[in-house]
């Protein structure tokens, strides 16, 4: 293999790995954001005068 055919595939190889990073980036800023956001509904649902006593007949 030439020097040139070696700098192309080496070239093309360092694209599709950045390329890789990038998305892989992307998904986690958007796995960050969807947690975030589960977490704020989580809090908002909370209703602390629920549950809090049983009521019982023998």
């Amino acid at each position: 293999m030439d020097i040139a055919a070696l700098s192309i595939a080496m070239n093309q190889s360092q694209v599709q790995q950045q390329a890789s990073i990038s998305v892989m980036k992307m998904a986690i800023n958007t796995a960050e954001q969807n947690g975030a956001e589960l977490t704020k509904m989580l809090e908002q649902s909370v209703q602390p005068h629920l549950g809090s006593s049983i009521d019982l007949k023998l």
